[in-house]
Formats: structure tokens, sequence, C-alpha cells
């Protein structure tokens, strides 16, 4: 028979029953033969693509990231690699002088270790831009920097209460500083901010994702949006220029939820009844169970090492989160739980155990997102419970925002409890990965050796840091894969390179099996196919 494509040469296919294959043939968006099968049908083949010593992998999926917003902000000034204070101010400045008819600058993500405890002064920012309301957010977006204008707009002085789960910080003689901690203390600026349009939204999309493409990832998890933008994916996917399938969670909240319920379901009906629907979906509920450790409000079961008058600040009361979750749950939604510290994981997980207890069982598969700090007595409900661990590898690092940030305020003991991966898979917990861009680097080749090294990139702390929590490399590559796919619900239909599964497939330079990890974010990614239309060839779109 004719076939639409064949790959010639090494194919790691996932499947530990056939783990490798001398090629891969393609019709009709699917998988349809392997190894010498394939190589036969070369010659008739519409496209014949030599490996050249590369490697064919299963498309990676993004098990949590956040493609519209992190698009959104690509058109802001670019801080991203700022390193000190004064790099991000003179980007701003800059952006500030080449848009002059903008009102507010907006943008991010700045890195919150380039000031002590990750406190940013609004008088840094009146430097370059005086006369304008700047408003930056941090790279992990649970705080914003604001200048003095901004401050101005939105009405924050001295007299401000801090809002319920968050805090405005101040100088000592109580004025703001020009930190928002939180998203109800951010919210008091940005909601003074121009909101995005509908077109800056789409071509954020547009955007984001032909950059996870770029990156090999041909599925995303969607991980907060508001109902109304699920029109916004829908929209680029009818015009052509969505890059990878996306699923989207939409974002409940405490004290309204009950009314959200109607209008997600009717935002999941839109999406099921459009004719992108192989390519939108919209079957996840959001929640945060706490905020960062970094910002002092992750959750936690017992006080802050330099905070000892706080445990942090939960998002939701527990019996809350759990009536919601059950609602959401019996509304047919997959739960998806941001859960940082141990009191936030445990909170999340008794969620799911009461969702269990009143609706029953059933394959629910719900996902606790960063799955920080867990106290070891909750490592072994994540498989009782069919909870997915979700983690980004790329954290799991002595970095900068360990040393400077999080380990001097919850110290050494629970400080190695951090990012139990190899643990949870032990326990026969499901591992799935996630970028959390724009919070860190979209590219799973970048996060994927620290999760196998727990090294920074200079290759510290040489035996990796917590090693008894690194992950053999076959199994993280699972994790950002066929662990990713069953996340999706889609275990049978991608996450393995299989006869009768969708192409979705990526083309590195190097075997990353047969290299050392740490060589992994120097590979290139050659090529990306999403159910065989190639979305990415070597540094341009197609």
């Amino acid at each position: 028979m004719g076939v639409d494509l064949v790959l010639r040469g090494r194919v790691r296919t996932g499947d530990p029953l056939a783990p490798v294959a001398r090629g891969v043939a393609v019709h009709a968006g699917r998988v349809v033969a392997l190894d010498e099968a394939a190589l036969d049908l070369a010659e008739s083949a519409g496209e014949t693509v030599d490996l050249l010593g590369g490697t064919v992998l299963p498309g990676f999926g993004d098990g949590h990231v956040h493609p519209l917003w992190g698009g959104v902000e690509m058109a802001g000034p670019q801080v991203r690699d700022a390193t000190s204070v004064d790099e991000v101010v003179d980007a701003v400045r800059r952006y500030a002088l080449e848009h002059p008819g903008d009102d507010w600058i907006q943008g991010g993500p700045y890195d919150a270790t380039l000031a002590p405890q990750g406190l940013f002064d609004a008088r840094w920012l009146d430097a370059a831009v005086p006369g304008r309301p700047v408003v930056l957010q941090s790279t992990d977006h649970h705080c914003a920097w604001a200048n003095s204008e901004a401050l101005k707009r939105a009405g924050i002085d001295s007299d401000t209460a801090d809002p319920p789960s968050g805090t405005v910080a101040r100088r000592p003689d109580g004025t703001p500083l020009g930190t928002l901690v939180e998203w109800t203390a951010m919210d008091l600026v940005l909601r003074h901010a121009p909101a995005a349009t509908t077109e800056d939204k789409r071509a954020g999309v547009t955007r984001a994702t032909a950059l996870l493409a770029s990156a090999g990832v041909t599925w995303a998890q969607e991980a907060a949006l508001h109902p109304d933008d699920v029109a916004v994916y829908l929209a680029v996917a009818v015009a052509g220029g969505l890059s990878v399938r996306v699923n989207v969670a939409l974002r409940a909240e405490p004290g309204t939820w009950p009314a959200q319920r109607a209008e997600f379901a009717a935002a999941r009906s839109a999406a099921a009844a459009s004719p992108v629907a192989d390519q939108v979906s919209v079957r996840t509920v959001k929640f945060f169970a706490d905020g960062v450790i970094e910002a002092g409000t992750a959750a936690l079961l017992t006080p802050y090492d330099d905070a000892p008058h706080t445990c942090g600040l939960p998002v939701w009361a527990p019996a809350e989160l759990a009536a919601a979750a059950a609602a959401f749950d019996a509304d047919g939604f997959q739960l998806h739980i941001h859960a940082i510290g141990d009191a936030g994981v445990r909170a999340a997980l008794d969620a799911v155990e009461h969702t269990a207890r009143v609706n029953g069982r059933r394959d629910r598969r719900p996902v606790l997102a960063h799955t920080q700090l867990v106290d070891p007595a909750d490592l072994p409900r994540f498989a009782e419970l069919g909870v997915i661990a979700n983690f980004e590898p790329l954290w799991t690092q002595l970095d900068p925002v360990q040393t400077d940030l999080t380990l001097p305020r919850i110290g050494p003991e629970r400080g190695a409890r951090q990012y139990p991966m190899a643990s949870l898979l032990r326990s026969g917990a499901v591992l799935s990965m996630g970028s959390d861009w724009p919070v860190s680097s979209h590219r799973p080749l970048e996060g994927l050796p620290v999760a196998v090294t727990r090294q920074t990139p200079s290759g510290d702390p040489a035996p990796g840091w917590i090693p008894a929590e690194r992950l053999p490399a076959a199994a993280a590559l699972a994790a950002y894969t066929s662990g990713v796919a069953y996340q999706a619900f889609e275990e049978s239909h991608w996450g393995t390179v299989t006869v009768g599964r969708r192409a979705d497939l990526v083309w590195v330079d190097v075997d990353p099996l047969t290299v050392e990890a740490g060589a992994w974010p120097d590979s290139v990614v050659r090529a990306t196919w999403l159910g065989g239309r190639r979305t990415w060839t070597a540094g341009r779109v197609k």
C-alpha cells in the first residue's frame, strides 16, 4: 500500500515490549507500520526521511502549561533572561521608548531571586518609566512588581488593607513597596490595566503553540483559563494556527464556584460540538490549593522557618475545596489541583478522597500539579486514590530559587523532602511532567535531564540534589510522553509509537537513552509531526 511518510532510522517507541524500531510508516495521520515492515513501504511513500543518526520519540505532552497568557506575555518587555534588576529596568525602559502610545507597560516574567526575599521596589521601575504605570509578573506568576504610577492608579497606599490570601509588601513606614504577593493582591493593580484583546490572545496562542511544537510538544494541558478564552482556542484551531492539541482547564474560584458550574459545562459542550473538537477539548477544572513557598504563600503543616507566625495562605478552606471538587467531578470534569506545600497537598488529597467517597468509584485520574512538598504519611495516598503526580522537572535542582528563597523559608529537613518523584514512582503512582511555561523553559529536553541528575547545568551537586529522588532516564521520558497521555485519558491514541496510534512524533538529533542526560539540553529538535502533519522543521514552522 502507499503511505504518506516513512522515517528511516532509530525509533524509541516507548513500548516496553518493542522499545526500538528501525523505521516508522505513517498514513492518514496514524502509525501503520514499524521496523522492517515500515522500511518496506519507503519506495511507495509520499515522503521519506532519513533520520541521519538521530532518533524519533513519541511526541512530548506538556501536562501543565499556560500557552495563552505566555504567548500574550511574549509581546511585552522581554525580561526573562535578565540577570540583574538593572537589566530588567533597562529592558522596560527600551520597551517604553519603542511603544510611546501604550498607556500601561505590562510584561514578565522577571526572576524573583534578583532582589532579596523576592521583594522589588516601585522606585526602581519609576527611574525607567516615571509617567506611565508599569506592572510585571514574576516567573512563578504568584507575585507582581508595580511602579508608583501603577500603585497610584490602583489606589494602593498606606491605608490599603491586605486582601484575603494576598499581601501588599510594605516599607518600614507602611507605604507600599511595589511587590504584590498572590493573585488577590496582584489583582488590585491588574484589574486597572488594559485587558488583552481577543486579537492579542489569538496571536499569543498562535505564537505559544508554535514555540511548543519547536520543542517537540504535541499535546498541552492549558492550566487555568476563563470560559470565554475557549473561543480563542477554537478560533485559532479553525484558522489552522494551532500547532499542538490542547485540553483547557477552567479555573474554579472560592465562593463563586457554584455559579461557574453551568458556565463550565457550556464551554465544554461548545468545544465538543466544534469542527475542531479533535484539537481543542475542555475536560478539566483547575483549583489552586495554595500559593508558592518562595512567596511564603504555600500552605504548610507547620510554620515557616523564617516566619514562625504563619503556615502560609491556603486559597481554599479545605471543606470548600472538597465540596467544589466533588461537585465538578459529579459534572464529569477531571480535577487538576495546584498543590505546593505539604498542607496544600494534604488538602488536595483529602478533596479527592472526599470526591470518591460521595460520588463513587470511577476512572477519574485527578492531577496534583507541582507536588513540591509531601508529608511522608501522604506519599502512599497518591497510588491509593489514583492521583497523578505532575512535576515540573526543571525545578528539581539546587538553583538560586532554592538556595535564596525556598530553603531559608522551610529549612533543611523539609527542604530534603521536595519533589519526591522516585518515591512516588516506587509507590505505584503515575507520574506526568510539564513545564509550567512561561514560569520555566518550555523545552522538555531542558527539564528531563534535571529529573535524571537532580543537578544544575554546571553539574552541582555531583551526586545530585536529594539523589534518592532521581529518575531513570527511561522513566523520565515516559512521564513526559505516555504519562501525560494517561493524564489526558488518551493513552490508547498517543504517548507511544505504536501501530494504530496517532503519528505524534519528534525527531531529535541524538538518542537520549545512549548519551549522558547532561547533554540533552544541547540536542536539536529537527522536526515535529502532529498526526503526521509536520509542525516544526529545524528552525522554521511549516
